[in-house]
């Protein structure tokens, strides 16, 4: 059985690499886990290079931290996305309002 969901601060201290799945059963513990992310930092990467598997939930947890960092005027990249999430957001044509590298 793989991880449900972690995040972990990597080298910089803005830069976080998720692992585990992003999905409907981790959603709600993924969006718990990284609420006073967007409190201190300017600039915020997340690495989704770990991630296991994805669903549409994930890519809306992509959206909302897009959200809130705009929200609390900060900047945010994702690296590393999962093809099945790219795909998501390209049937949804998501690709021009997340931050996608």
């Amino acid at each position: 059985m793989s991880e449900l969901f972690a995040i972990k601060l990597d080298k910089s201290k803005q830069h976080y690499v998720i692992s585990g799945e992003m999905t409907l059963e981790s959603a709600t513990v993924a969006l718990a886990e990284t609420k006073a992310l967007f409190d201190d930092e300017t600039h915020i990467e997340i690495d989704l290079k770990n991630v296991t598997r994805s669903d549409s939930a994930g890519l809306a947890l992509l959206i909302e931290w897009a959200r809130q960092a705009k929200q609390k005027h900060k900047t945010i990249r994702f690296l590393h996305i999962p093809e099945q999430m790219l795909a998501i957001a390209k049937a949804s044509a998501l690709e021009e309002v997340l931050p996608l590298n």
